[in-house]
């Protein structure tokens, strides 16, 4: 049997290290880097234990994957942009002549149309809006909140996405769930309570059309851009290269729309979609890449010379560095994290208060805390699921009730909570990247309003317990 690591109360330092420093410093690589140098002090490896947990991490499946797709994206808004494609959408809708909040809410419904992945969400909302947000003046704060809050919500409710199959697959052989028809209907059924996801979702819409105004950070940052004309605060530090928001378009290249922009993003869309339905997992990366080679392709019929379209393409490359460097290091943290036991320091210190009506609600405490913790909801998804879904099945004699849904929901819910709140999370970090923001402005400005629906849904949670378990 494999051995349980739990190294108490010392295993949550690293983190803690991290995200207090980030909004103390305001420098996130230097806070990462701090923690990742004292957290493997603390774990025995001393401090040239650092370069060893960051080999290991970048060196991971799964952070090859966010690298590659964060690379690929970057590419193509290199491509968009040296096309006059994103500058030619950006005009479209300027002549339109929205007000600030139509323009939010513009923002707002294009994040839920790039519904199927949270990492490409987040990235295209900022990308695509930032202009036009710019000239309405609405901070980089506003729409880095929009996009990465319109996101993985919409992600983890949609049954056609990554985190539907990563979500359901969990479940099985959970109870009486045994196939993945199974799991996946129970998925279905948990969407109504999938409470914090619902909730956030309409708490993005009813903000940026106006309808609750900005409180807290925000309104400050919303105060500066509007009566300083200033969409960033003057020590930021946008998680960009300049190389993408300088890039100019090429000279004499007719701007085409929907030939350099609009079918491409239908394409990702329409490769991304046909693979789930066919190969039953969404190749979002591939998709990428083949719109990459389409670009490159494209750009070459309009009469772009090849050396300026791989000037363009490793234009791109230098300007996905900063989040790549910030990813890597968040990614060794959360590595730090597993290592010493800080999911397995939590659970112990919890699981002793678990009953049928408080487990819903806790299990969203649970995995809310362990997301904010590690900067990962599929880890938290991976880890509290097993403990969670089970103690459900156990209360009910194996039926698939309310109390099941609840805490299947709440795991699912509690997950991407934490993710919003955490500086650590690479959806926040993408979020940040995408509309060009400094990332601990953009954390600082969101999480006000994270823990107002967090506090929502945890409310309504008990409720559920009490009242129909």
């Amino acid at each position: 049997m494999e051995e349980v690591i739990n190294m108490g109360w010392i295993s949550i330092v690293p983190a803690l290290i991290a995200i207090i420093l980030s909004f103390i410093s305001k420098n996130t690589i230097l806070s990462l880097s701090v923690a990742c140098i004292v957290g493997t002090a603390l774990a025995g490896d001393g401090i040239f234990g650092f370069p060893t947990l960051l080999k290991e991490s970048v060196g991971s499946t799964s952070f090859a994957w966010i690298m590659l797709l964060n690379t690929f994206i970057a590419i193509l808004v290199a491509f968009f942009r040296r096309t006059g494609a994103i500058q030619g959408f950006a005009q479209a809708i300027q002549k339109k002549n929205y007000s600030r909040n139509q323009v939010q809410i513009i923002a707002w419904l294009l994040g839920m149309f790039v519904y199927f992945s949270d990492s490409f969400s987040p990235l295209f909302v900022g990308t695509t809006m930032r202009e036009v947000s710019d000239s309405k003046l609405i901070s980089r704060e506003k729409l880095s909140y929009i996009a990465d809050s319109g996101a993985a919500p919409v992600s983890v409710l949609v049954p056609i996405t990554g985190w539907a199959a990563f979500l359901s697959g969990l479940a099985i052989d959970v109870g009486n769930i045994k196939t993945q028809d199974q799991a996946m209907s129970l998925f279905l059924k948990a969407i109504p309570f999938n409470l914090y996801a619902l909730v956030t979702i309409v708490f993005v819409g009813l903000i940026a059309s106006g309808i609750i105004k900005d409180f807290g950070p925000m309104k400050k940052a919303e105060k500066r851009a509007m009566e300083e004309k200033k969409v960033l605060g003057d020590d930021a530090k946008p998680l960009i290269g300049k190389e993408l928001t300088e890039l100019a378009p090429y000279e004499g290249l007719t701007p085409r729309v929907f030939l350099n922009f609009i079918l491409p993003v239908l394409l990702i869309m329409s490769i991304a979609l046909a693979t789930f339905f066919i190969m039953k997992s969404a190749k979002t990366m591939e998709a990428f890449l083949a719109v990459v080679i389409f670009m490159i392709i494209s750009m070459s019929v309009q009469k772009v010379p090849f050396d300026d379209i791989m000037d363009t393409l490793t234009t791109g490359v230098k300007g996905a560095v900063p989040a790549i460097m910030l990813l890597a290091l968040a990614y060794s943290v959360n590595n730090l994290s597993t290592n010493m036991g800080t999911a397995n320091f939590i659970i112990e210190k919890t699981e002793g208060f678990l009953s049928p009506a408080l487990l819903p609600a806790l299990t969203f405490l649970i995995a809310a805390i362990m997301a904010f913790s590690t900067g990962s909801s599929w880890g938290t998804f991976a880890i509290v699921m097993p403990i969670a879904l089970p103690l459900a099945f156990q209360f009910t004699g194996n039926e698939v009730t309310i109390l099941v849904a609840a805490t299947f929901a709440a795991v699912a819910g509690g997950g991407v909570f934490g993710d919003h709140c955490s500086p650590l999370s690479d959806t926040t970090v993408l979020a940040s990247t995408g509309s060009a923001a400094d990332h601990i402005d953009h954390v600082r400005t969101q999480l006000p309003y994270a823990l107002i629906t967090g506090a929502i849904a945890l409310v309504l949670y008990l409720v559920i317990g009490f009242t129909m378990i």
